[in-house]
């Protein structure tokens, strides 16, 4: 038995006369060759189709269908179009030439000679193992593909996601949410904020009077600066809306200094804001930042529509912020007098009076916040 690459390869004999298939299996079988038989092309198709063979060793002239047809047939199937097919003919080059127009890969001539047929077969046997090995590799390479293509939508999927989120939430909180797949904690519910509200000082005066590149530069470097410190000190933006911007503390996710961070990111905001207002003053333009920080129950959630969500925070705590920025003078930080007494002694501030602000019915009383002196804190 040989030990080849032709090696336990399935021939399949047609040949309605029963001698002949003995003498094929005589020869083929103890060289390691899995023979069956079939003594008709009706056979031989049904036989083909239920257990593809590696091999077809066809007689010409049967009864019914002869060897052509069946070859043709052989060839019609997608599946079998490639199937190795060695045609048997009596003699003559014109059913050479007609078995080859059929579709054969070769032919052998009766009677048999033993050698020619063992080095065929294991010639096309080869060849077969080539084909089935490109087929199977094609198989595993488009397996691989669909899965590479699954894999490139879910992480396009993700990106789209992350870049959804981070317009909102720091990209820490972003990358979370994306890798456990939980945005439960976005949904509406109700909970304690801190609202940090800033805007631009003399903004719509210098806006009016500006080259709308102008104004656009002075937004890009001011976004950008604040932009940085929000996610530092992990806030959730809420929006930026031209020179005005709200972000707020402990949702989504808790934090339990909220008051304390907010107040120093407000600090780090303005620090930030008189650099860039040195450089715009050299330009003529007169620029400053107001601050506002409340504290109090907000609803919050997710807005909008699937094209186009943003997370906010209903409540008027958020209107309570946005009115101590408006009262608040070129560099100032108004705090509620519950942001500054929840931020601990280190905070540094002036006691700012009573305020009637506008849209409020009752008045605010508020603190003016220098800074923050660490060595204050009470251990």
């Amino acid at each position: 038995m040989t030990d080849g690459p032709a090696a336990g390869a399935r021939v399949l004999v047609v040949d309605d006369q029963a001698p002949n298939v003995r003498l094929l299996e005589a020869i083929l079988t103890p060289r390691g060759y899995d023979v069956s038989s079939a003594s008709s092309g009706e056979e031989a198709l049904a036989m083909i189709a239920g257990s593809e063979p590696d091999l077809v060793l066809l007689d010409i002239v049967m009864p019914g269908m002869d060897g052509y047809e069946v070859c043709r047939k052989i060839r019609e199937r997608t599946e079998t179009a490639y199937l190795p097919v060695v045609m048997v003919t009596a003699s003559g080059d014109e059913q050479k030439v007609k078995a080859l127009e059929a579709g054969a890969d070769d032919f052998l001539t009766k009677p048999i000679n033993q050698s020619e047929l063992l080095a065929r077969v294991a010639s096309l046997a080869r060849i077969k193992r080539y084909q089935d090995t490109i087929k199977r590799q094609a198989s595993e390479l488009a397996d691989w593909n669909r899965e590479l293509e699954t894999r490139v939508e879910t992480q396009v999927a993700q990106l789209e996601r992350m870049g959804r989120l981070r317009r909102f939430l720091s990209p820490q909180l972003a990358e979370l949410i994306v890798d456990t797949g939980d945005e439960s904690f976005l949904e509406s519910h109700r909970r304690e904020i801190v609202v940090v509200f800033c805007d631009l000082r003399g903004f719509t005066a210098f806006a009016e009077s500006s080259e709308p590149e102008e104004v656009m530069g002075v937004l890009g470097q001011y976004h950008e600066a604040l932009g940085d410190l929000i996610f530092r000190f992990e806030g959730t933006l809420e929006r930026f809306a031209g020179d005005g911007l709200m972000v707020f503390f402990n949702d989504p996710v808790p934090v339990e200094d909220a008051p304390l961070r907010a107040i120093r990111m407000g600090i780090a905001m303005r620090t930030r804001v008189r650099a860039l207002a040195e450089g715009w003053a050299r330009q003529g333009h007169d620029l400053s930042l107001g601050i506002g920080i409340a504290q109090g129950y907000a609803t919050l959630g997710k807005v909008g529509f699937d094209a186009r969500l943003d997370y906010a925070a209903i409540g008027t705590v958020t209107n309570l912020a946005s009115r101590l920025c408006d009262d608040a003078s070129a560099w100032q930080i108004l705090v509620t007098e519950r942001v500054y007494s929840s931020a601990g002694a280190s905070v540094v501030a002036d006691d700012a009076g009573t305020r009637e602000l506008r849209g409020l019915s009752r008045s605010i009383h508020a603190y003016d916040v220098k800074g923050v002196d660490s060595a204050r804190a009470v251990s």
